[in-house]
């Protein structure tokens, strides 16, 4: 029998098009990828935006061939989930840096897709599985303030220039966040999927005889977090409603 459930289900018609943003070839897929195979099931449009090729990420393999094997695997990894839109930008991997250039570019990407969801991963440097990595921080932090930008016509003008309109998205939503407020049960096929989109990124994998195997480490990623819903397994993620009153004027004591 199920546990008592402490965080609610992100609602079905929550979603249309949702834009995953991350650092790196592989980032998605420890768990978040199962909660795109259930929205993809749904007839959600998913695309995703990776920041950098992973390029620094195989010690023994020179970074050029790095890019390539972990470009191909991502795109592998993407499509075992539904995702077929996959782009990448060439910010350098490891050295990723917070700042004006990197938002201008996520916000660009938003405008073009025009997503009413941005996933990204948490910019906290403490997280539930311990340190965050830096990529991974500013790449958060990132697309935190992009989604705001890509709402501004005034701020990156160059992008009006482009022919890239202003775009207001409705949720930024966080994976990995110490605090989620929300889940999304992926117990089945979609937890399948999501096992089979981490095992796209074979040789990557080959180099780390530490890392556990797919199949045994997904499901328990998604298990302890399926106990905060009271499910088997499920994806928690913070889900922050850009468009909501402040908590101070929503009405509720």
């Amino acid at each position: 029998m199920a546990g008592p459930t402490t965080l609610p289900q992100l609602p079905d018609d929550a979603l249309t098009r949702v834009l995953c943003v991350v650092a790196h070839p592989d980032d998605l897929e420890y768990g978040t990828s199962a909660a795109v195979a259930t929205w993809t099931a749904r007839g959600v449009d998913v695309a995703y935006l990776l920041l950098t090729r992973g390029e620094a990420g195989m010690d023994t393999s020179d970074p050029a061939r790095t890019a390539e094997v972990r470009t191909r695997e991502q795109i592998a990894g993407s499509q075992a989930v539904g995702v077929t839109r996959v782009d990448f930008l060439e910010h350098p991997d490891g050295v990723l840096m917070y700042g004006l250039d990197l938002r201008r570019d996520i916000s660009a990407a938003i405008r073009r897709f025009r997503p009413d969801a941005v996933l990204t991963g948490s910019w906290e440097q403490d997280t539930p599985v311990g340190l965050n990595q830096a990529d991974h921080r500013a790449a958060g932090l990132a697309t935190a303030d992009a989604v705001r930008d890509a709402g501004n016509r005034w701020v990156f003008p160059e992008l009006l220039d482009a022919g890239l309109e202003p775009w207001s998205v409705r949720w930024l939503l966080v994976s990995g966040d110490p605090r989620p407020t929300h889940g999304v049960d992926v117990t089945g096929e979609a937890l399948q999927r999501s096992i089979a989109s981490l095992e796209a990124h074979r040789e990557y994998l080959a180099l780390l005889p530490w890392h556990p195997a797919p199949a045994e480490l997904i499901p328990a990623i998604t298990r302890a977090q399926g106990r905060l819903l009271g499910v088997e397994h499920a994806v928690a993620l913070r889900a922050i409603d850009l468009q909501a009153p402040p908590p101070l004027l929503d009405g509720t004591d």
